[in-house]
Order: structure tokens, then C-alpha cells, then sequence
């Protein structure tokens, strides 16, 4: 299996993942496996969701791969412009701390930041969840590189250090699997490299022994988001499989299920997507002419990411 097909692995694997965990999003656990009882989840659309229309998440890791490969690198103020270009077009689903940071008018260097000193709560998952693109296209660059990227981007949006380093912890992971290694044997060294303010806390939830009923916030907190994604990996024996059991925690389930999808992707690669999911799976873009990407769209922009970074 080749790096690339591990990188087409991770952005389709979030997509997927994502529109399969929207119709369940702020559900009861065990809703998905009431729905799916033998497993073979579909994407069946519902709450508002077409079948298989990803949500914001997979439409700002678009967006967000997208600058990267038009500038050529992280361009920053691009990346904000693009975000805040779709936060105005209404999307169908934004966070409600994205949207006020991104439309509160203030420059891309402050918004997020200014936004945390008012509010002081700035850990939530949403630099998780757009984070399969940059994963693949820093992954080349090494851990120092691509964990100070991932930072760089999260903190375009979210002024709290913890979703900072929760999104650091998943890039490094993601090069890892993208190299073929077991990403679950590297967190012991990746969490070494955490802000020693916050990796007390990260050890704890990504710990072997933690399970997502310990956890003590929503998983729409960046913290239970990842340890319950990287909990479904280590818990299951396939990318479908993994998948399913992160919907099935319900809350937050488009998220906790695109973070499964962009590790258990790099782990398993492209051809353990199930192909059945493919032909309906579709971004829309708000804010940019209609624009609709489908799987295709996906896999060449997972390819290039790869061979640009």
C-alpha cells in the first residue's frame, strides 16, 4: 500500500465518515446500531442531510486543502479569507465559535484569539475535524513540521492551546499511519511532544485504558472528540467497523466519525472505503459558484496533497 492510497485513505475515510455520523449528530448512543443492527451502516441521509452530504466538516477541509495547494504552501490569510467566504454564504451547519470568529470582523491574526479572551471557551473539535487535507500535505515534512502546521491552523479558529495541540497529536498520527507504522504504538512519543501546559490532559485520553464514558465533557470537545476516535481504532479490527462505532457514541457523531474516518483511513487505505458509499458521497461548497466535489474530486485532491507536500 502506498503513501498515496493511505492520503486517499484519510480525506475520503473523513468524508465518509462524516456524512455517515450527520443524520445521528446529538442522537443517544446505540441509536446507529438500533438503525444498522448487523452493522452495514449506509449513508441514509436524514436530520437535514441529504444521502451522503458531508457537513462543514469535510467542506473546510476542502477549502482548506484547496489554499494549500493554489498557494503553494500555508498562506494563512488565504485559508481565513476562504473560511470566511463560506461562513457568509450560510452553510447548511457551522460551529457557532467558527462563525462568530470568522464573521466577527476582526483580522485573521486576531479573530480567534480576541474571541477566547471574551469568552474562554475555545476547546471544541472543529480544528479536528477540517484536518485530514493538511494532514496529508505536511506529512512529508516530518513530526516537528507537520505538529507546528496543525497548530498554526487551528489557531485560525480557536484561541484555546488544548484544540491547538489535539490537532497537532492527530497530524503527527496521520503521518504515522501514512507511512505504514502503527499510529497508536506513536502516541506515547507524539504526546513527548505536546505543550507541557496541556499534555497531562491528552495523555489521560489517549490512554489505552480510557474509554469515551469518561470522558467529562461533550465530545464536541476537542478532547473527548479525539480520544473517543483514536478509542475506535483501537478497539475494532476494520475501517467499516470503526466507523460505526464512533457514530454509535452519539453526540457529536459527524465529527468523532470524520476524525475515525481520517485515522482508520491512513491505517487501512483507500480500498477499505466501502465502495457502496461512493456514488453518493458529495461536498457542497457554499460561497464558491455551486461547486459540488464528489468522491473523484476527493481522490485527486488527496493525490495531489500527497505529492505536494
Amino acid at each position: 500500500m502506498t503513501i498515496t492510497d493511505r492520503a486517499v485513505g484519510a480525506v475520503l475515510g473523513s468524508a465518509v465518515g462524516d456524512a455517515l455520523g450527520a443524520p445521528f449528530e446529538f442522537g443517544l448512543p446505540g441509536v446507529f446500531r438500533e438503525r444498522f443492527p448487523d452493522g452495514v451502516g449506509e449513508l441514509c441521509g436524514g436530520g437535514g442531510w441529504d444521502p451522503g452530504e458531508a457537513t462543514d466538516d469535510t467542506q473546510m477541509a476542502v477549502l482548506l486543502g484547496e489554499s494549500l495547494l493554489e498557494r503553494g504552501g500555508l498562506d494563512l490569510p488565504d485559508v481565513f479569507d476562504r473560511f470566511r467566504r463560506w461562513a457568509a454564504a450560510d452553510p447548511k451547519d457551522i460551529g457557532l465559535q467558527t462563525e462568530q470568529v470568522l464573521l466577527g470582523g476582526d483580522p485573521w491574526n486576531l479573530a480567534s484569539a480576541l474571541h477566547f479572551q471574551v469568552n474562554m471557551h475555545a476547546a471544541g473539535n472543529g480544528s479536528l475535524m477540517r484536518a485530514a487535507t493538511s494532514a496529508v500535505y505536511f506529512a512529508a515534512r516530518g513530526r516537528a513540521a507537520t505538529m507546528d502546521a496543525a497548530r498554526r491552523i487551528a489557531a485560525l479558529t480557536h484561541g484555546d492551546g488544548a484544540a491547538w495541540e489535539g490537532t497537532a497529536v492527530l497530524h503527527e498520527l496521520v503521518r504515522v499511519a501514512l507511512l505504514g507504522e502503527d499510529p497508536l504504538i506513536a502516541l506515547p512519543a507524539t504526546l513527548t511532544e505536546v505543550d507541557p501546559v496541556h499534555r497531562d490532559r491528552w495523555t489521560k485520553v489517549l490512554t489505552p485504558g480510557w474509554h469515551p464514558d469518561d470522558a467529562t465533557e461533550f465530545n464536541g470537545a476537542v478532547w473527548p472528540c479525539l480520544g473517543s476516535a483514536v478509542w475506535a481504532l483501537r478497539t475494532t479490527r476494520s475501517f467499516e467497523e470503526a466507523l460505526a462505532t464512533a457514530v454509535d457514541l452519539g453526540g457529536d457523531t459527524d465529527t468523532v466519525a470524520a476524525v475515525t474516518g481520517t485515522l482508520a483511513g491512513a491505517v487501512y487505505g483507500s480500498a477499505a472505503v466501502p465502495a457502496r458509499w461512493l456514488p453518493v458521497l458529495h461536498v457542497p461548497l457554499p460561497g464558491f459558484g455551486g461547486r459540488v466535489l464528489r468522491a473523484d474530486d476527493l481522490r485527486d485532491l488527496a493525490s495531489a496533497l500527497a505529492s505536494a507536500g
